[in-house]
């Protein structure tokens, strides 16, 4: 059962939906297609994020872990990998002799089994969400 935070809260990221997209749409010209899947993702708990160096991209965040898109041709597609955000990057996961890390330029995070565990979740969440957007089978 909720309570009424959690209620305000849930309503009041709906009501926020609208806005968002609709400024979205009118920077980017999106597609109906594009609409419902960027609306899937805010459902999911995924947020909307910028950075500065990759300004051409949308970005996507969840528990610190961020994924560049790319919005063009009538679909939403990742644009390389899922990484950590770390300062104003992103942080790639890497194998190191000490163990896995996600790094970004001089810094370094040591991946932890929590971590990892939210990295693969944030990423089979995003590739399935954006799958309608590519036309494949679910």
């Amino acid at each position: 059962m909720k309570t009424k935070d959690e209620d305000k809260k849930s309503s009041d990221a709906q009501l926020d939906l609208t806005p968002r997209l609709s400024t979205l749409d009118s920077q980017l010209d999106l597609s109906p297609c594009q609409i419902t899947v960027l609306d899937s993702l805010l459902q999911a708990g995924f947020k909307f994020v910028t950075f500065e160096r990759y300004a051409r991209y949308l970005a996507v965040e969840r528990e610190g872990f961020v994924a560049l898109l790319e919005i063009s041709e009538g679909k939403v597609r990742l644009l390389g990998q899922v990484g950590y955000h770390v300062g104003e990057g992103i942080a790639m996961l890497v194998e190191r002799p000490e163990g896995q890390a996600f790094v970004w330029k001089g810094e370094s995070v040591p991946a932890t089994t929590e971590m990892l565990a939210a990295y693969e979740r944030f990423r089979q969440d995003l590739c399935q969400l954006l799958k309608g957007s590519e036309g494949e089978p679910q």
